[in-house]
This record gives structure tokens, sequence and C-alpha cells, in this order.
């Protein structure tokens, strides 16, 4: 592969769409950046300030430091994966100004990957998410839109959240669930949408592996 390739990788929480795009990453040697883990960071700062997560004016200053501060140990922070920041992140990032924000720093390492004298250099980029192909890579080679049914995400949270021993119920984390995804779908500024020209996976009961082949062949298409 020798040209500079985005892809977008879009759905709700839960839909394997961070699993498929790490793999996606790998295989095509791509910059991988989940922004669903930099709008967490942002409200991880807020929470740790003890702010309020529903007030647009700590939110836009949160956003502003993560912008200037992003790094790799910043959205790897595994205290990011815990329920009270996923909701404070749907609660925080619903603000116009924290999206702009927050746009404007996906976009540009979108655009401009990393550069390491370590490793060679990337050949493209690939971000996942709720608004990339619509809103923070609309020009992105390649637009894939992951979804599943509610329940059958619901159960993926809930098996993987016990496996981190976190404590909860399914039934808690189906009703969490479908209040994210009402707040997602439903927000005025980048609802969560596919790209008219996405291309569809339901991974209701499609397996990890069928859905890495049949996108890596959607890739190669594109490529050829």
């Amino acid at each position: 592969m020798t040209q500079f390739i985005s892809i977008a990788v879009d759905g709700p929480a839960a839909s394997g769409k961070g699993t498929l795009a790490r793999r996606l990453a790998e295989q095509f040697h791509l910059f991988y950046l989940d922004s669903g883990s930099v709008y967490r960071a942002v409200a991880k700062h807020i929470l740790d300030l003890g702010k309020n997560p529903d007030n647009p004016e700590d939110a836009v200053s949160a956003a502003l430091y993560v912008r200037d501060h992003l790094t790799t140990e910043m959205i790897d922070n595994p205290a990011l994966r815990n329920d009270i920041v996923a909701d404070a992140t749907s609660r925080s990032c619903r603000f116009p100004p924290v999206r702009d924000v927050i746009t404007e720093t996906l976009r540009f390492y979108a655009n401009h990957p990393p550069v390491s004298k370590h490793t060679k250099p990337f050949q493209g980029s690939i971000l996942d998410g709720r608004d990339i192909g619509t809103v923070v890579c609309p020009n992105a080679d390649v637009k894939l839109f992951l979804t599943a049914n509610a329940k059958v995400r619901a159960e993926r949270r809930f098996k993987e959240l016990n496996a981190k021993g976190i404590e909860t119920t399914y039934e808690t984390v189906l009703q969490d669930m479908q209040d994210r995804d009402a707040r997602d779908s439903g927000r005025e500024t980048a609802p969560l949408k596919a790209a008219a020209d996405a291309i569809h996976f339901d991974t209701s009961t499609m397996d990890v592996d069928t859905a890495f082949e049949k996108a890596v062949e959607v890739i190669r298409q594109k490529l050829a």
C-alpha cells in the first residue's frame, strides 16, 4: 500500500467498532485513534477537578486542556473505562463548543499522524467514534458504520465490566446504554448517524473475524 488512506468507523457503544478499527490499523499499518477515549479524557478531567459535566464552561475548559495536553498515556488510561466516566462523557460532550474543540483535534491527527524515528511512517489513519464519517472526516476514503441490537450490546458490555471486576447488573447496563443511545442520536450537534456513503455492518450475529474479513475486502477494493 503506497497511498495515504483514511478510514472512519462509526457506531454506538459496544457495537465492536473499536476492536475492528484496531485490527484494521494493524493490518494496514494505520495510525489509530479512538475518539471516544479523547472525549472520555475530557469528562475525566472535569470529574477530577470536582466540576460539573452539565456545565458548558467547565466542559469547554476541560476540552481545551485535553487538546493542549493530549498524550497516549492520557487516552490509554484504564480509569476512563467505567460507567461514571461514560455517563459524564455523554453529558459533557453534547455541548457544541466542546465538540468543536475535539473535532479540530481529531481532524488534525487524522490528517497528520504522529511520526516516530523508531517505526516506519503510517500509511494512513483510522478513527472510530460516532461522527467520524459525518463530521470529523467527511472525506474519508472508507466509511464503516457498525450497529447491533441494544440487548446484544448490553450483554457484551456487562461481560466486559464483570471481567474487570466491576459490579453491576445487566438491567443497569442496558438502561444506561439505551439512555446514552438516545442522547447520542438526539443531540443537535454531530448526532450519532451513518454517513450517506457508509458501508453498514450489523454485528448482532456477526463475529469479530467475519467483520474484520469483510472490512479488509472493502478496503482492498478501494485501494485497487
